[in-house]
């Protein structure tokens, strides 16, 4: 359980990583889009602990962030519908876990960043091969808008 946690913070983490120079804006709140490959919401420890890690970097749910979570109730393939449902809300980044999840999120758009984390740490990775756990920058994002 404890490399869960630990992969789920890295998560929160890396979600939060590319937003910091957004957050900073007074008065803005941040929309983080999670697409999730379940037929159920991720349970409790899993969410906490992403909000936990997004906490330790300065984001709070509610006050300067809000989480669009979207699962795939139904299976999988309502993930494109569910992607595309986070395109047409506008979110600033899509957090999108498992194998399928980010293939799908990157097929959905090409100017919200990406941030993929699975289980198969080593084996997973977006077409685009950006290890999982790392922000992916869609093809036309200036980079200098990304402040780490």
């Amino acid at each position: 359980m404890k490399r869960r946690a630990f992969i789920t913070l890295l998560g929160g983490a890396a979600a939060a990583w590319p937003l910091a120079g957004r957050a900073q804006q007074a008065g803005s709140t941040t929309r983080i889009g999670l697409l999730w490959p379940g037929d159920a919401p991720p349970v409790s420890p899993r969410m906490e602990s992403f909000r936990q890690g997004l906490r330790a970097l300065g984001f709070v749910d509610g006050q300067n962030i809000a989480i669009e979570l979207r699962y795939a109730q139904g299976g999988p393939q309502r993930l494109p519908e569910l992607a595309a449902e986070l395109v047409r809300l506008k979110v600033d980044v899509i957090f999108a876990s498992g194998d399928l999840a980010p293939k799908v999120a990157q097929q959905a758009t090409e100017t919200i960043p990406i941030v993929t984390i699975s289980d198969d740490i080593l084996g997973a990775g977006d077409p685009a091969g950006t290890p999982p756990g790392s922000p992916s920058f869609p093809r036309n994002s200036a980079r200098k808008d990304w402040r780490y």
